[in-house]
């Protein structure tokens, strides 16, 4: 039996694979759990295996190092994949661009043996920007992973009266084996960038502790190109259209269609008031312009989904 399991997602990620790699080997403190790093290539088109398997070939650590393929495109996958092969109970995801600190393993290892009922906890994410992040970038931080504190916190607790819950990103999750198969389809319905919410979604609901462990930390790369107006407009269009689907597994059948009436009334209110509040930067600020997609399509996420 594996004590904890670290799960690299990756995807065309032969230049970043080993710096990931190279921080795992790097932690203290693991000397008396057992442990074992799993590499999910996600379809990747480059030379990931390549580079994965030469690492593999020339590996003299006493945990193992694994390579695993899957076919099927979209993060969600190459987490049910990791989730499948993995070993230990506690599976602690790692993207490609992710680099943990020296104590990341240790300290996640810790906190899930000490509770027991978290079915899911993550913790403080740094950006590591390649250039200087665009003004007012701290208001769409979130969308891109970035969460700070040295608090520790129960999610289930914090939003307990309110159906609006803020999960920790996916970016350095750590899911129990268990939660995960207690609580999530075979087939996740939501594209990238909202899987992470559908899969936490399920866990909350079938009574499982979400937590944020501020001892947990790691860096999150972020390349000059995420800045970029096409990349902007693109990300919060997705995240904008995936909202209903999101909103609705907190309502019964009955209550959907009432709710789904409020949201809409609701986003566009919200859409007028961003559009007057800002419609003199909405050529020129590419962060005004990733809010106002991702508003303007809230709005219009029903149709898509009724449609589709």
């Amino acid at each position: 039996m594996i004590d904890f399991t670290v799960a690299i997602c990756t995807y065309n990620g032969e230049k970043r694979i080993l710096d990931v790699i190279e921080k795992l080997r790097s932690q203290v403190g693991t000397e008396e759990i057992s442990r074992e790093i799993l590499v999910i290539d996600n379809n990747s088109t480059d030379k990931t295996a390549e580079v994965v398997k030469e690492q593999i070939s020339n590996w003299s650590e006493q945990y193992a190092l694994k390579y695993c393929f899957e076919a099927e495109q979209g993060l969600a996958f190459a987490r049910r994949c990791a989730i499948y092969e993995a070993k230990g109970d506690l599976i602690g995801f790692l993207d490609d661009d992710n680099l943990p600190y020296p104590n990341w393993v240790i300290e996640a290892y810790k906190f899930g043996k000490t509770h027991e009922k978290a079915g899911a906890y993550g913790g403080q994410i740094h950006g590591k920007f390649e250039v200087e992040p665009p003004p007012g970038f701290e208001r769409i931080a979130r969308f891109f992973a970035i969460i700070e504190g040295n608090t520790t916190y129960c999610y289930n607790e914090k939003y307990k009266n309110t159906k609006k819950k803020m999960f920790p990103p996916g970016a350095g999750i750590v899911i129990r084996k268990q939660a995960w198969l207690e609580s999530l389809t075979e087939k996740p319905l939501l594209p990238q960038t909202n899987e992470d919410l559908e899969m936490l979604n399920h866990i909350w609901q079938t009574g499982w502790q979400i937590w944020f462990n501020g001892q947990m930390e790691l860096d999150h790369l972020i390349p000059k190109s995420r800045f970029e107006k096409e990349y902007l407009i693109k990300f919060f269009r997705q995240n904008g259209i995936c909202r209903y689907y999101y909103r609705m597994l907190n309502y019964q059948p009955w209550q959907r269609p009432i709710m789904s009436l409020v949201y809409m009334v609701n986003d566009f209110i919200k859409l007028i008031a961003f559009y007057m509040k800002n419609k003199n930067q909405l050529k020129t600020d590419v962060v005004v312009m990733g809010e106002m997609e991702l508003i303007f399509n809230m709005f219009l996420s029903p149709f898509y989904h009724w449609k589709n």
